[in-house]
């Protein structure tokens, strides 16, 4: 089953993930507050997209975790 949370296959190519790339690009520190502010979109939206709003809480979840240095990817 595809984990929409944690690895969604339309953040990867062939070889890197998208958060990954982003680092090389503009440095970690701004990648993990790129991820605190994400984390408060998908808070904000939560209710607003779908009646179960479980996958925003947990995308949520994970962009905080990242942007305190905490992979979430790690977790496997």
């Amino acid at each position: 089953m595809t984990d929409m949370v944690n690895s969604p296959p339309h953040y990867r190519d062939d070889e890197i993930e998208c958060i990954d790339a982003m680092v090389q690009v503009f440095g970690q520190e701004a990648v993990q507050m790129y991820a605190r502010i994400n984390s408060f979109k998908y808070q904000w939206r939560q209710y607003k997209k779908h009646d179960d709003p479980s996958e925003d809480i947990n995308k949520a979840v994970w962009y905080l975790r990242y942007s305190q240095g905490d992979d979430p990817r790690n977790d496997k």
